[in-house]
């Protein structure tokens, strides 16, 4: 009886503190999945002033995964549990999102992104590298690879943008009836929108760091925009065409932002891929079935020999 008190105490002051500081419980959160993944969080000012924060975990072969448009780094701190093993994993915040630099006037478009993170990968002490990006990130990732090839040993596509063929998808409809990007939120309401468009299966949050979120996001709206516009603008059909890197496709077969379509686009256009749809996901395979999602990466990457050149 008196561990069951004790639990329910415990309980009630984890709510409370939920609750009465939800801004800091945020951060006790995110600590405590970072740890389970054997991340740390680090932080580098480049030689042309522009400041990166990332996690770093693990040793090995490096792996840097970049998240896509209105998301961070720690979208890929579940996933990274199952790969810090294996390899050194980085993962970023790209500029203009998260803890690392928001400079207003600077070239968001995905080659200047991409040449900022070999910027960072190099003064990391990284010469190669196998990167993996989801959505935006994808699109970065591949024009790194299609800039830099020698330096890129394999690509890992998560529902990856940049391939703007294929069906409409749910997201183009929404933005036609309602003339607004549903990636974009002014307010929480349209924050929850957003959460439903890009997710089929969200892990749970609870609803005090939900808004803490939210409202992250909603200071960000006006710089967003811009990115949004110069993302929307790239395609990487033609600079990743005949692309000759093993390139791992992953797709939430209920993707509602880019169509599992685009895909089979993707497929035609790098010689060396393969393709993995997995049903009753949506637009975040590494934060909807993060096991899973990595499971199948470390059989592409089985398939894959070890680099040289890297540190």
């Amino acid at each position: 009886m008196t561990g069951l008190v004790a639990f329910g105490v415990l309980i009630v002051a984890a709510v409370a503190f939920l609750y009465g500081a939800p801004e800091r419980a945020t951060r006790v959160l995110l600590d405590l999945e970072r740890r389970r993944s054997g991340l740390k969080r680090k932080q580098i000012t480049l030689p042309n002033s522009l400041h990166y924060a990332f996690l770093e975990g693990g040793k090995g072969e490096p792996l840097m995964l970049l998240h896509g448009f209105g998301g961070g780094k720690d979208n890929f701190t579940r996933a990274a549990r199952y790969l810090e093993p294996l390899y050194r994993v980085i993962i970023p915040d790209h500029i203009g999102f998260g803890e690392s630099a928001h400079p207003l006037e600077a070239d968001y478009s995905p080659i200047a992104q991409a040449e900022r993170l070999r910027a960072l990968a190099h003064a990391l002490g990284i010469s190669r590298l196998h990167l993996g990006g989801n959505s935006m990130g994808g699109q970065v990732a591949m024009t790194y690879a299609a800039l830099y090839p020698d330096e890129v040993r394999s690509l890992w596509l998560l529902d990856s943008a940049g391939v703007w063929r294929g069906p409409e998808s749910d997201l183009h409809r929404i933005e036609e009836k309602t003339g607004r990007n549903p990636l974009l939120a002014k307010n929480e309401q349209e924050f929850a929108g957003l959460l439903s468009l890009v997710m089929k299966d969200p892990p749970f949050i609870p609803r005090p760091v939900l808004k803490v979120m939210a409202r992250e996001r909603i200071k960000n709206f006006p710089l967003e925009q811009r990115i949004a516009e110069q993302v929307r603008a790239d395609s990487v059909e033609e600079r990743v065409k005949g692309l000759d890197i093993p390139a791992l496709i992953v797709w939430g077969g209920e993707d509602r932002v880019i169509d599992v379509a685009a895909a089979e686009v993707l497929h035609r256009l790098l010689p060396r891929s393969q393709v993995i749809i997995l049903p009753g996901v949506g637009h975040l395979p590494m934060v909807e079935r993060p096991r899973q999602t990595v499971q199948d990466y470390l059989r592409f990457r089985a398939g894959i020999a070890p680099c040289s050149g890297t540190t």
